[in-house]
């Protein structure tokens, strides 16, 4: 929406400065001026001073300066036109229509938003008379004073089918308008409308610009199907594009006067309360997962908000659906945190049995938005027993990386996961060292059981451990070693694949990971670190074996970019007898159909490639060496 200068000049004139800033700012006259203390930093004496003929504010404690629209922005993390929406309800002033058509839709919203403040009004005024002395018990007993109840606007909604249907239609509204407002329902069959809610705690839903939209009531009754009930879609209140607490939430983070102060999304309305009686600024969706307009009003306030899940298992869902949805929005700038909290505790219990400052401190203990990504995915693989598994875990962890829109961003989310996962999936670096301890020491473990006392990830890998890996399978791993570049594009297809040999294959996963820490390590550092790293052993049988390839892309003398090439095709040539390999495995063991035309032919391209493989002609191309 655009306002015209004029349109604004004539709301700052109707409006003064100190009677708007003087509703969060306590003023004292001054002069010609009015002085109070800063709200956007702590001090003790005042620095901060309101000018109504000049209609400006200035706090000399932060150097802030502006008008009564820039204050809202700043205090309450208002938009422009949502600062301008608000001092335009307050001065009388309908916003401009762009059309005859908004503008009767606009009437129509407030004669409906009328209604909503009335309705809250008979709301509490319920919660004070004979007929809520049990909603009263309940809020006491939850530990919310009386003192309280007004600044969340608390009340009551008596069991009675007509209560506030009288109440409104006796000040002059129609029944069909308060049926549009969702404070009635009309019933399908026919018949007259009746109150939506009937005997429970009502708490009103406020818009980003303050006004009642709608109301959530809690039932008073243990045994009602629907503990929560909220008002349903109408031209007011949209579930979606809304968040109850908001206005609140504003005002708290624009009187922390910190810039980095951020938002916390909560699960209930109670949790809503307890923390904004902390001092925390947080709201809550409408008992659905986060939309993504919710998550756009989110991060024009702050650009990593909190969310609060309890530590049972429908908080964890919780989490991972919001996870879900707000993946693909990520970008730089613009991301959540999570924090979960322990002993099946929600901000309104701890609030309650452990005091302000223990709610305070439990939100501060955030896990970042890709290391709880993470945790889903690891939770969702499951043990991590076999090698396919670690291969599906890490292929899990790359398309949830590439499910976020920003390129730059999901390049280096895949490189955080699968650093994540070296880091935390797979076995320690002593398993692993014990695990070629154990095969250098009992060579014998060929013919026999593996011994006791390792991991089943180590015992899985000892059989391929023990013997000498074929000199192609060496010669491209040390061909990777020397140009790690290579792996750039070919890192998911050998760690998917593998290279045939189960402690090599982990080998080149570890090269993988350092590549992604840095892609200019020299070849005598790759082989430090990878001995550090526990594969000593590996690297002994690799160095023994790769000459017997007699591979040219090995040779020192050969230039890199014709090493490189001849190392590409040696990964395709290896790729390709593996699979080969697997696919002669898989026609031999069904012996039922056994296809021997498609044996044979397996049988014979795999045959003609070892030829090349052994001759040497394949590298002739690539390299430029003799056939």
């Amino acid at each position: 929406m655009k306002f015209s200068e004029s349109f604004i000049d004539e709301l700052k004139q109707r409006l003064r400065p100190s009677d708007v800033i003087g509703r969060s700012v306590k003023l004292k006259r001054q002069g010609r001026e009015w002085a109070g203390l800063s709200p956007f930093t702590k001090e003790k004496s005042p620095s901060f001073f309101v000018n109504d003929d000049k209609g400006f504010f200035h706090d000399f404690s932060s150097g802030k300066h502006g008008d009564i629209i820039s204050f809202l922005q700043e205090t309450e993390r208002l938009s422009f036109v949502e600062a301008v929406s608000r001092l335009a309800a307050e001065a009388g002033m309908a916003l401009p229509a762009e059309d005859p058509q908004a503008a009767a839709r606009e009437e129509k919203r407030k004669g409906l938003a009328d209604w909503m403040e009335l309705a809250q009004k008979w709301f509490a005024a319920n919660l004070r008379r004979s007929t809520g002395a049990a909603a009263r018990e309940t809020l006491i007993r939850r530990g919310l004073p009386e003192d309280q109840w007004d600044r969340f606007g608390l009340g009551y909604a008596p069991e009675g089918r007509t209560g506030l249907k009288d109440a409104l239609t006796q000040r002059g509204a129609k029944p069909s308008d308060l049926v549009e407002a969702g404070l009635l329902i009309q019933p399908e069959g026919g018949g007259q409308p009746y109150d939506r809610f009937r005997d429970r705690l009502i708490f009103p839903i406020l818009d980003a610009r303050g006004r009642i939209v709608s109301f959530g009531g809690r039932a008073m009754n243990p045994d009602d199907r629907a503990k929560y009930l909220n008002g349903p879609e109408t031209t007011l209140f949209h579930k979606g594009a809304t968040l109850y607490g908001l206005p609140e939430a504003r005002r708290l983070l624009g009187a922390a006067g910190k810039d980095d102060a951020t938002i916390v999304v909560v699960e209930g309305y109670m949790d809503v309360i307890a923390c904004q009686r902390a001092g925390v600024a947080a709201v809550a969706p409408m008992g659905t997962a986060l939309t993504e307009e919710q998550m756009a009003l989110l991060w024009r306030i702050s650009p990593e908000p909190v969310l609060c899940f309890d530590g049972d298992k429908a908080g964890q869902r919780a989490a991972y659906r919001a996870i879900e949805r707000a993946l693909p929005l990520l970008k730089p700038d613009r991301s959540f945190a999570f924090v979960t909290l322990a002993g099946g505790h929600d901000p309104d219990d701890l609030l309650r049995e452990k005091g302000a400052p223990a709610l305070r401190e439990a939100l501060k203990a955030t896990t970042p938005f890709a290391r709880m990504l993470f945790d889903r995915e690891l939770a969702e693989a499951g043990a991590l027993d076999t090698p396919e598994k670690e291969a599906g875990l890490k292929a899990r962890l790359r398309k949830a990386a590439a499910t976020i829109a920003d390129s730059d961003l999901a390049r280096t989310y895949k490189d955080y996961l699968i650093g994540l996962f070296f880091e935390r999936a797979r076995p320690s670096e002593g398993e692993r060292k014990q695990a070629y301890r154990t095969i250098y020491k009992e060579r014998q473990f060929r013919r026999g059981a593996p011994p006791a006392g390792i991991t089943p990830e180590a015992r899985a890998s000892l059989p391929g451990l023990a013997l000498d890996p074929k000199p192609l399978t060496a010669a491209v791993v040390e061909g990777l070693i020397a140009h790690p570049e290579v792996l750039h594009d070919r890192a998911e297809v050998l760690e998917t694949q593998g290279v045939g040999d189960p402690a090599l294959d982990r080998m080149v996963s570890d090269l993988v990971a350092l590549t992604y820490e840095a892609d200019d390590l020299g070849r005598d550092l790759i082989r430090a670190r990878l001995k550090a790293m526990g594969h000593a052993p590996a690297l002994e049988r690799v160095d023994r074996m790769a000459g017997r390839a007699h591979a040219p892309f090995l040779t020192a003398a050969l230039e890199t970019e014709r090493a490189v090439q001849g190392l590409t095709t040696a990964i395709d040539a290896l790729l390709q007898t593996l699979a080969l390999s697997r696919a002669l495995d898989e026609l031999k063991r069904d012996d039922e159909h056994f296809d021997h035309a498609a044996f044979a032919g397996l049988k014979a391209q795999r045959d003609a490639l070892t030829r090349s493989l052994t001759s040497g002609s394949i590298w002739g191309e690539a390299t430029g060496a003799p056939h």
